[in-house]
């Protein structure tokens, strides 16, 4: 489809005044990927010896064989995967020998690494040895069954049972969900790329309306990661939002096929659409959720879109405020939603609440602020605390009643954050406060004509 000089201009236009229009950022060659991500993966395992004095620990077990890792694997090197077995020891500083070492990294197939494994212990004589097989929190127990039973085999009985098991879950959730400051400007490069494409897939340029589906879109979003060589870490889910329907009830209500009906049918002028959508790259991943709204013939501006439209996105905004503001790190997922509840009701603001940890994995380590269905508390992952120098989604919806349709509409919305000490919780690239707007050929037509 030709677009515009008019047409062009709007596409472009910022959808915060705060930033520039979005635009791609090719990644860079594999093989400078590479030494990034090994240098990041290095600053970050130094990391390892204050964590583990922190939360009362002298030594840290991790042991996986190749296609059995552990979930903090992943967060420790660039690696495809672990090699025969790959057990890694790490060490709380020695307060009697200071010059011992304090990471070793052990790759074996046969008994031999149990062997060398007591014979660290008995050096450095670590007195509570941290293993990752908490019974509730994922990422604080990738520790395979059978690989904790080899450890305890192997090690005997005088080790093993120095074993902390599920004490200290903290230790495995704030490695992985701390980061640096070295990823951060990459990781506002693929937001803006999770922003770039979104316009783009919310534009003339893609979406026909009468004959475009939602499925057409979610799978244009997908081939254009491809072609950028980014991967994502879901499938991108584009929606109608339809009157008097909490968002994402139908799919709840009737599984996938309602889902899939509902994505073969084609977008219609005045529809109000929404996506779920994240680029992964470099160790990362994003999660972005936009709203955009289709025009009608004759229509060109965001002031076209319908007041109450504008308003719902406006509460969102406002719920986005109140949840950057009440992230304190320190306190709990719980304690955090509870006070974003409070400040909801004194305001008169109908929505919900459901933030989560991102970076190193799409749902990453770190506390819960509420789920879809958990709005008074979270059991377990709600009563984490939230460490500082993290990365969140702050993810929510708003519920307004839109008088033109005499119904009530959600608004859903999620942006990532990261964390700033002089300013607390900070936009990674930005948040979206105008809709994304299609509009038709016709226009296009009309303004080269024009």
């Amino acid at each position: 489809m030709k677009l515009s000089v008019l047409s062009a201009l709007a596409t472009v236009a910022p959808l915060c005044a705060a930033i520039q229009a979005p635009s791609y950022q090719h990644l860079p060659p594999l093989r400078e990927q590479a030494a990034l991500q090994d240098k990041w993966y290095e600053e970050r395992r130094e990391a390892i010896p204050a964590l583990l004095k922190k939360h009362g620990v002298d030594a840290w077990l991790i042991s996986q064989r190749e296609y059995a890792e552990e979930t903090v694997f992943w967060s420790l090197t660039s690696s495809f995967s672990a090699r025969r077995r790959t057990t890694m020891v790490f060490f709380a500083p020695s307060a009697s020998d200071p010059s011992l070492p304090t990471s070793y990294t052990f790759i074996d197939n046969t008994p031999n690494v149990w062997d060398d494994v007591r014979g660290l212990f008995a050096r450095h004589a670590p007195a509570r040895i941290a293993v990752n097989a908490h019974p509730e929190i994922a990422f604080a127990s990738g520790l395979h069954a059978g690989e904790l039973a080899a450890a305890r085999r192997g090690l005997g009985d005088v080790w093993a049972d120095r074993f902390v098991l599920d004490a200290v879950p903290m230790l495995a959730v704030e490695y992985i969900g701390t980061q640096i400051p070295a990823r951060l400007p990459w990781y506002r490069r693929m937001q803006e790329t999770a922003w770039a494409i979104i316009a783009e897939g919310f534009s003339e340029r893609v979406v026909a309306p009468g004959e475009t589906t939602a499925a057409d879109v979610e799978w244009w979003m997908r081939e254009q990661i491809q072609s950028l060589n980014y991967t994502t870490w879901f499938h991108p889910s584009v929606t109608v939002i339809k009157p008097d329907t909490p968002w994402g009830a139908a799919a709840e209500k009737d599984g996938a096929n309602a889902k899939g009906s509902a994505a073969d049918e084609a977008i219609q002028y005045g529809d109000l659409l929404h996506v779920d959508f994240g680029v992964s790259a470099l160790g990362m991943n994003t999660d972005t959720q936009h709203l955009a709204y289709v025009l009608y013939p004759g229509q060109t501006s965001h002031d076209d879109v319908p007041q109450g439209f504008r308003d719902g996105l406006r509460k969102g905004n406002r719920l986005q405020d109140m949840t950057r503001k009440h992230m304190i790190p320190g306190n709990t997922g719980n304690e955090i939603l509870a006070n974003i509840r409070r400040e909801m009701k004194r305001e008169g603001l109908k929505g919900k609440i459901y933030c989560h940890a991102i970076g190193d994995w799409g749902h990453s380590a770190g506390t819960v602020i509420g789920m879809t269905n958990l709005q008074d508390q979270v059991p377990i992952l709600g009563d984490l605390p939230l460490i500082a120098n993290t990365w969140y989604s702050v993810e929510l919806r708003a519920d307004h009643f839109v008088p033109e349709f005499n119904a009530t509409f959600s608004f859903p919305l999620e942006e990532d954050v990261y964390w700033s000490p002089e300013g607390g919780f900070e936009w990674v690239y930005g948040r979206q406060e105008r809709f994304h707007l299609i509009r038709t050929s016709d226009q296009d037509e009309l303004s080269q004509e024009l």
